[in-house]
């Protein structure tokens, strides 16, 4: 979960679009307490040339300014025993065949339908779905949808299921800066969304920003976001709505980090809970909410944490 600065440096996914965005919202957007706490330039100097001897700078460079996740509210977490990431071979088969997005899909599974193991493959499917732009921005951020192999989850299924999400009347799209575009495998894209198993969720996020997800938490690292299984089948305990809008919030939470948006907290006893707020963790008053916009067009916010 980077800002606008923090994209720029991040990995190219297959275009420059986030970074050309990222640029046009450097001035607009402010960074949380956490990003500005930065050390001294002399022992970030030092700190990095040591990384570099070590071959670590790439991971390091981006937790210097604070990756986040919903584990927490942006500072690295230690780990007692760290996960090795596991790598992603290009799949070995393809999914059914392509689709268009349909503009207010149905979900088809409930909480308890699909299993959710532990661990996994560690590698991956891409989707072969791909859609129309959505939003009027001029420059759509073009994305991908990956399940961790072996799971019951469709990739297409996943993908026309996110992309409408991303196309909702309250979603990022009502800002008229933002557009995005699903496109498959194979396809030039800017950013990948993954659903994977806890584990291997824990392992992309602390490969990706030194996060310990704890098997629990989503996380936006860099060039894309990851979405762990057991929160896209069976929710969470603090929203009581249908799975297909919890699912929401986890894209609109996690895609709002990768547009600039940092977590805040409730705005007041009886408001929506903003999409930025880290629900899991309690409401605080709030009404649990999975859009960034209110039924009147309003951005639903609150104070930064």
């Amino acid at each position: 979960m980077h800002s606008a600065r923090q994209r720029q440096s991040a990995p190219a996914t297959g275009g420059t679009t986030a970074a050309h965005r990222a640029g046009r919202r450097a001035g607009r957007r402010r960074r949380s307490a956490h990003r500005r706490e930065r050390p001294r330039r002399r022992g970030r100097s030092l700190l990095i040339s040591l990384l570099v001897t070590a071959g670590l700078l790439g991971p390091a460079a981006y937790l210097l300014d604070g990756g986040r996740s919903d584990a927490s509210g942006g500072a690295p977490h230690p780990r007692s025993t760290r996960v090795t990431p596991t790598p992603t071979p290009p799949p070995s088969s393809p999914t059914p065949s392509p689709s268009s997005p349909s503009p207010s899909p149905s979900p088809t599974a409930s909480r308890t339908e699909i299993d959710v193991p532990p661990t996994g493959t560690g590698t991956f499917v891409t989707a072969q779905a791909s859609g129309e732009k959505v939003g009027s921005g001029s420059r759509p951020v073009r994305y991908v949808v990956e399940v961790e192999t072996g799971l019951d989850v469709s990739p297409s299924q996943a993908a026309n299921e996110i992309a409408g999400i991303l196309a909702a009347p309250r979603g990022w799209t009502h800002d008229p800066d933002n557009a995005f575009r699903l496109v498959g495998a194979g396809s030039p894209h800017d950013i990948t969304i993954k659903i994977a198993t806890p584990a291997t969720a824990d392992a992309l996020c602390w490969a990706g920003i030194q996060q310990d997800t704890g098997g629990e938490y989503n996380c936006e690292v860099p060039g894309g976001v990851v979405v762990n299984l057991k929160r896209w089948v069976k929710g969470s305990p603090t929203f009581d709505g249908p799975i297909h809008d919890y699912r929401a919030l986890i894209i609109n939470h996690e895609v709002g980090h990768f547009l600039g948006h940092s977590h805040v907290t409730c705005g007041g006893a009886g408001q929506l809970a903003p999409v930025m707020m880290q629900q899991i963790k309690g409401l605080h008053g709030c009404v649990a909410n999975a859009w960034p916009y209110d039924e009147n067009g309003d951005f639903v916010t609150g104070p930064p944490v």
